[in-house]
This record gives structure tokens, sequence and C-alpha cells, in this order.
């Protein structure tokens, strides 16, 4: 069963849109048609999109930023955000894999830049409940691919739910890498508790834990806790992520390696993968 996909001219006009709203704060609709160049009905079509996504509101023919306490922006739209930050982290995450290791990944969007790593590290069983993530996937030699179903929620292009729990609860893997909406006083945090509920049961079902997160995850807040980040065996920061924000997550007792720079380079003792 599959959802039907904007266009890709679509994707492109609701990401300017996104953008230039988030940039601004508040925009005068009427304003963003003349600068988006497509009519008002267009624009406002795809407004009313954005909006049932958590991204937007509108009120009284101006259009504002939804909060981050509440929403994750539609997977359309975060793909291609950060994506030489996302490309970073994704590459250090992939040298932790192992020919012949069952990993999980979760519906994060850097998830999708890793997966397209994975088959130079096959043979690999992958286990995952993002479509993008199977996209990249199902036809990748060498990768025997496990795609947990159920309610399928087309703003993540993930599945969620009670099938998809049972499914993960009954599963043992070597490796759970996965992303979080913000990262608060070494807590990591996601909007949504339907999704904390699947990361929960991913994590309770792997024997190592690895985090990656990049820059922008130290500056947002969400309102579920998913785990503390000494839960993590390590945790991933891309580059520009600065030192206070890795100090934090070190004095929590978490292994952080930073993406570009030296690896190993951590607070603590290793620990070593759950039994």
């Amino acid at each position: 069963m599959s959802a039907r996909r904007p266009s890709e001219k679509q994707q492109d006009r609701r990401r300017k849109i996104t953008e230039l709203v988030m940039a601004e704060g508040t925009l005068r609709i009427d304003d963003l048609v003349t600068t988006i160049g497509a009519s008002a009905m267009t624009v406002y079509r795809d407004l009313a999109d954005l909006e049932s996504q958590g991204l937007v509101h509108r009120n009284r023919g101006n259009v504002s930023a939804a909060s981050s306490l509440l929403y994750e922006a539609a997977s359309e739209f975060r793909l291609p955000q950060n994506k030489a930050e996302k490309e970073e982290l994704a590459r250090a995450a992939a040298e932790l894999v192992e020919p012949g290791q069952a990993l999980v990944l979760d519906d994060s969007t850097t998830g999708v830049y890793l997966a397209r790593l994975l088959p130079e590290r096959a043979p690999l069983t992958v286990v995952t409940n993002h479509r993008g993530v199977f996209d990249e996937l199902r036809n990748a030699p060498g990768i025997s691919l496990i795609c947990v179903g159920g309610d399928y929620l087309p703003w993540a292009d993930a599945f969620v739910g009670g099938m998809a729990l049972d499914a993960l609860r009954n599963l043992r893997v070597d490796l759970a890498i996965m992303s979080v909406s913000a990262v608060t006083d070494g807590i990591c945090c996601y909007p949504q508790q339907e999704m904390v509920q699947i990361k929960k049961a991913m994590l309770a079902s792997a024997r190592r834990r690895v985090l990656y997160v990049d820059h922008t995850k130290f500056q947002r807040r969400a309102l579920h806790a998913v785990a503390p980040v000494e839960d993590f065996d390590i945790v991933i920061v891309d580059s520009k992520t600065t030192s206070a924000d890795v100090e934090v997550l070190r004095e929590r007792g978490a292994l952080v390696e930073q993406a570009g720079r030296t690896r190993g380079v951590a607070a603590g003792t290793q620990r070593a993968g759950r039994a």
C-alpha cells in the first residue's frame, strides 16, 4: 500500500515556502504568493498541506512557522536539509558497521544517507520502519532487508503502531543507529510520542546503540524524551557542533565522536556492547 507523493515540482515549491516562512517567522500570504510566483490557489493548497504536516500555521491572511516543540517536519522537507552534515554523519556511522551484522535504522532522514553507503559493508541484514531507507536498499546486492510494517505516517514516511512495536520487540540486532529531533541538556527528545515508542523499542532490540545528530539538534527543543545520551554506546556529532555542546555530552558520560575529526576522542572509558 503506497501513499501518493507530491511531484518533484510540488516538493521544491513547498520546501521554498517552508524555508521562507521559517526564515521570516511570519509572512503575509499575499506577499508569499508574489515571491513564489505561483497562483494564489496553488500556494493556498501548498500551505494547507504544510499545515497538515505541522510545519506552518495560517491565521487571517498570515502564515507563521510552527513551534518545533510540538512538530517534526515532514520527511520530504527534512531530507535535503543540512545535506553535507548528514553525509558526514553517515560516513562516520558506516565505519561502525561490520559485514555480517544485523542493524536497525529509524525514521531519521540521515538514515537514507547511511543506507546509500551500506552496500559497501555487505553482507548485512537491515531492519527499518522508514520507507526512504527501504527504497534505497530494496535492490541492493548483499542486503537482506526487513521492513517493519504497521500504521503508515505520511509526514514521516514511516510505519508505527502496535504491529511495528510487536515486530521490533521480537527482534535482536547487533546495532541500532538513530537520530532525534533535539538534544536538550543531554536528553534526546522527539515531538511525537508514537515515534518515541518505536525508537525505544529499537534501542531495546540492539546489542550496541549509536546516536548521530548534527549541530542544529542542540538548538531545538521537542516534547518527549527518548533516552539520555549516556544510554548510547557512542554519540556521533558533526564537525560544526560546538565544543560547549560536546562538553555537555561528555559530562554526562557519553562517548563522543566528532565526524571529520580524529576518531575515538571521548571522556570516560568506552563501553562494551550490551549482552
